[in-house]
């Protein structure tokens, strides 16, 4: 594979997932393995994460297939992160039914120097563990971070701390409003890039996605799912997509494209079956439907960047 190497890193969990037509447990899941795999596809992943003595070995084969590096996969002795959650039927809602942190609980993430890469995806976990590993990396060249309600929440401060470090910005539509008190897009846009980050994409489910870079804003639509069957970990691998692009030398607006078309394989199958199991020539294909039917990018002078609040 050319291209840059992309450090990724974020959690590793089993999960049960729940929803109207089916029930799963202990299947493959966490942030940094949706964006591993969907990033794997194309360019060299490195993989930092912590698993426990219980991590099946298929799933460690998933790494072996997606990652050219895995020195900074940690086993420890423990029960590795595990999460349950129940999806409403119309898929509005997700009830976490239980959260198990197992080794995931004391990990503080220590690279390697082949680990030093000048790619940076932070997938979603605690700002400390995103800041702990920029801190670490003395080569980055571009860093991009996705984030959460809970940090928003949580740990706010940190959070903003390590949005200053970042390239790349990318959160929900529900998610920028949380952390802005905005309710316009083109406001959220402005607040969080006077945070730091040069470019930032807020994510509007079948609305597409925004991106805010300068005073430009460019909108890109979503591949259309007939048939979605767990929504678990689309982010995730919106981002490890967007990343390989990036790490490909493609614009941003082309990353979102790639990104898009594999978050749309996702949400086709439990976990990471179906990204998994999708061909080069089907990403290609869905990557030139959004291609074409994406509106045109326009320029647009942002309203003067207010305070974030």
């Amino acid at each position: 594979m050319s291209g840059k190497p992309i450090l990724i890193v974020g959690s590793i969990s089993l999960d049960t997932i729940e929803t109207i037509s089916d029930r799963r447990e202990s299947i493959l899941g966490g942030s940094a393995t949706y964006a591993t795999v969907s990033a794997g596809k194309s360019a060299d992943v490195h993989l930092v994460g912590v698993i426990g003595t219980d991590f099946p070995a298929e799933g460690m084969k998933i790494f072996e297939e997606y990652s050219h590096d895995l020195s900074n996969l940690d086993q420890k002795d423990g029960q590795t992160f595990s999460w349950g959650g129940r999806y409403s039927e119309d898929w509005d809602e997700r009830e976490t039914l239980f959260t198990e942190l197992g080794v995931f609980t004391d990990y503080k993430p220590k690279l390697t120097v082949n680990n030093n890469t000048p790619i940076i995806f932070l997938a979603n976990i605690h700002p400390e563990l995103q800041l702990s590993v920029l801190q670490q990396n003395s080569k980055r060249e571009c860093v991009i971070i996705d984030t959460m309600n809970l940090w928003i929440d949580t740990a706010r401060k940190k959070l903003k701390e390590v949005i200053s470090y970042c390239d790349v910005l990318l959160l929900n539509e529900f998610e920028a409003e949380q952390f802005t008190h905005r309710k316009n897009h083109d406001d959220q846009g402005a607040v969080l890039q006077s945070l730091g980050p040069q470019q930032v994409i807020i994510k509007c489910g079948t609305k597409g996605a925004r991106l805010y870079s300068g005073h430009s804003v460019d909108t890109i639509g979503v591949f259309p799912v007939q048939n979605v069957v767990d929504p678990t970990g689309a982010g995730d691998a919106f981002g490890g997509g967007l990343a390989a692009a990036v790490a490909h030398g493609e614009s941003m607006t082309e990353a979102i494209i790639n990104g898009s078309a594999l978050a749309s394989l996702s949400i086709e199958g439990f976990g990471i079956e179906s990204l998994h199991r999708a061909s080069n020539e089907e990403i290609d294909r869905r990557k030139d439907c959004l291609l074409y039917t994406s509106p045109s990018p326009r320029d647009a002078t942002l309203s003067s960047m207010p305070s974030s609040g």
